[in-house]
């Protein structure tokens, strides 16, 4: 199991980091997008719901910050696509936690090109981490990445501008500043609301 603490930082901090990206636009208070979540997980169920993402999730519940994961705040019969636009563009910060079996969901894919549309127009901070994957293959899209490319050009040939579209938000994605836990000696850092959240994810 993740051993994790949380550190409160100084209470002269000069800004939450969940401010980031929104004093300098121009749009008046009316016009801004209502915030209904701090932080939006984006992530492959199936590689990493019950082990890091879950162990995140609780860390980033206990200390205070609003998350939003699909499997626990969906109602049941609701539409979930709507929903997860909804959570997505409701969100200050998203995190998206790419694994090897990451691009291999067309619904992480979407979850994805909608969470860096959301970071051009909604000035919305996007927080990658790398598990047990190196950044180059999302970059890139080598190893799982190109398998998984290679069953969606297939699928999806007839509407490849979606496919270029999912390339795209993954190129974007994998240069922004985030936390590659392969070269930080296991150990996995957030800051947020002048608390830091740690995580040590060999001990999962």
């Amino acid at each position: 199991m993740a051993s994790m603490f949380f550190e409160t930082g100084s209470s002269s901090s000069s800004s939450s980091f969940f401010e980031t990206g929104s004093s300098s636009s121009s749009s008046s208070p009316s016009s801004l997008p209502r915030k209904t979540h701090d932080v939006f997980l984006s992530f492959r169920g199936e590689d990493t719901r019950r082990n890091f993402t879950d162990h995140l999730y609780n860390a980033l519940v206990q200390a205070g910050v609003h998350t939003f994961r699909d499997n626990d705040q969906l109602p049941r019969g609701e539409e979930i696509s709507s929903q997860l636009l909804e959570a997505i563009h409701g969100s200050k910060i998203s995190i998206v936690v790419f694994s090897k079996g990451y691009a291999t969901s067309t619904w992480c894919l979407e979850e994805l090109a909608n969470i860096m549309g959301c970071r051009k127009t909604k000035h919305q901070v996007v927080l990658p981490v790398f598990y047990d994957i190196d950044p180059s293959d999302v970059r890139k899209q080598k190893r799982t990445f190109a398998e998984a490319f290679q069953t969606h050009e297939q699928f999806f040939k007839e509407d490849m501008e979606k496919v270029n579209r999912w390339r795209k938000a993954l190129r974007e994605a994998s240069t922004l500043s985030g936390r590659d836990l392969n070269t930080m000696a296991n150990r996995y850092v957030f800051s947020f609301n002048n608390k830091s959240v740690f995580t040590n994810p060999s001990l999962i």
